[in-house]
């Protein structure tokens, strides 16, 4: 048993414990600042034991196998890590706020990514479950973190029954896999599906992706989606819509290409409808928001779609598009998500027609929210333009034409609402001038997050490189 496989899962546990601890013993004094900088020591540490591994290159397992290190998970994790990290920098003004709470709020945070990095490991039916159903819970109780509102309670109870209905569908789904087969490993699985597409198989295939569906916020499995968006604290907000996205389509990944490929032109067929109708649905949608936190919740449905067009593609190519699109995404939504923290903080509002004249009152807050908001839409030379020519191209390939055609229709329904917001941030006047000024560790994970939005749109050639070959190691 190799236990030293799970030392990044370890390390953020003890991190969280190392905070609670400090909490306590500093009778509930402890200060926002050495909270987030114990974090920051923990996701430091996680990343140390990650960064070897990458470099040896050599894939190791563990628990008869139920858990692996390579490449595809080492990618995700750091991936999640980063994004805690830059979450956790934009939550200052919020920690500041949560007087005598923010220790065990950063504590659950760090768990909750703990699990994730779990999922991203499971090569185990039972154990990936496990870790889902770890991950939700965590996340059902930091939307509803400022109990004491009626929009977070309410957030934080609807996640948490919805989230209980489709792991319900998702459990039902595993166990009819497990009668057909008789096997919970992902591979052991595949060695099993010789003899093509069965009604059985069908159906539990159809109520795995209505399961994953949800975690990822797939149409019609969205509903949850705005509602906790809106109703959760904005940083926890930011958290949910890139760490367990990152998450959950790791898994969905996972699942496809390493349990399924035996049935890859039934799934390729049902991922391809669930993209094109999540694409659509999400931007139409969220075209007639006025809630800027509600607008990028159907934003991050239509996003979602996007990845899926990748999946659909169900080659390597695809595979490694996903992976960069997602890199692209985590950058420019917690760029966006990070300058709207503060914007919310100083207007009093999440109004869109608030933000007018922002770049009078908050010039740097206004350029990253604009920056984020055009590589959300896929202009050049931003990330989210070559995130989207990565994964169209790789459907092209496999002659789904017709939904990169869809894509680029709804790419450009996107810019409409996107571009309503810069219009009211640079063209309508100020009503009067934002007091305050933003906290350092928010500048900070807003210029790490910008520079991310750029520097994966510059040298997305790099970047991509790095997706594919991570992905080339996802059935290794």
């Amino acid at each position: 048993m190799n236990v030293a496989i799970l030392s990044p899962e370890i390390s953020l546990g003890a991190a969280a414990a190392v905070i609670l601890l400090a909490e306590a013993f500093s009778a509930g004094n402890l200060s926002r600042v050495a909270i987030l900088a114990l974090a920051t020591l923990g996701i430091a540490v996680s990343a140390a034991f990650l960064i070897p591994a990458q470099l040896a290159g050599v894939p190791t397992s563990s628990f008869s196998g139920a858990f692996i290190q390579n490449g595809f998970t080492i990618y995700f994790k750091l991936l999640m890590l980063m994004a805690t990290f830059l979450v956790l920098l934009g939550s200052g003004r919020f920690l500041a706020q949560a007087e005598g709470r923010r220790a065990e709020l950063v504590a659950l945070v760090l768990l909750t990514t703990a699990a994730l990095m779990l999922l991203v490991s499971s090569t185990e039916l039972i154990t990936l479950y496990i870790s889902l159903e770890m991950a939700s819970l965590s996340t059902a109780f930091l939307a509803a973190w400022m109990k004491h509102q009626e929009r977070s309670a309410e957030a934080g109870l609807k996640f948490f029954l919805l989230n209980a209905l489709s792991s319900a569908v998702l459990l039902y789904g595993i166990a009819l896999l497990y009668g057909i087969t008789g096997q919970t490993q992902l591979n052991g699985i595949a060695r099993e599906l010789v003899g093509g597409a069965t009604p059985a198989l069908l159906l539990a295939l159809a109520l795995l992706l209505a399961g994953f569906g949800f975690k990822v916020s797939a149409v019609p499995f969205h509903m949850w989606t705005p509602d906790v968006y809106e109703g959760a604290p904005t940083p926890i907000t930011a958290y949910l819509s890139v760490a367990s996205k990152a998450a959950g389509f790791a898994v969905i990944v996972r699942v496809l290409q390493t349990a399924l490929p035996g049935v890859q032109t039934e799934w390729v067929g049902l991922i391809a409808i669930l993209a094109a109708v999540t694409m659509t649905v999400g931007n139409i949608v969220a075209m007639v928001q006025t809630n800027i936190k509600r607008m990028l919740a159907y934003s991050t449905i239509a996003q979602a779609g996007y990845i899926l067009v990748g999946v659909a593609a169900g080659t390597g190519q695809g595979l490694g598009a996903v992976l960069f699109y997602l890199a692209a995404y985590t950058a420019t939504n917690l760029g966006a998500f990070i300058a709207i923290v503060e914007i919310a903080d100083r207007t009093g509002s999440e109004r869109t027609s608030d933000f007018a004249g922002l770049h009078a009152r908050a010039p740097w807050l206004a350029f990253a929210l604009a920056i984020s908001l055009l590589s959300l839409a896929g202009l050049p030379p931003l990330a989210g333009f070559f995130a989207k020519i990565y994964v169209f191209w790789a459907a092209i390939q496999t002659g789904l034409g017709w939904l990169v055609l869809l894509g680029v229709l709804n790419s450009a329904i996107s810019l409409f609402y996107y571009a309503q917001v810069i219009h009211h941030m640079y063209m309508v006047p100020a009503p009067s001038p934002a007091p305050g000024r933003s906290l350092p560790t928010l500048v900070a994970g807003l210029t790490v997050a910008i520079a991310g939005v750029f520097a994966l749109g510059i040298f997305s050639g790099f970047f991509m490189g790095l997706a594919e070959t991570a992905a080339r190691t996802l059935t290794q």
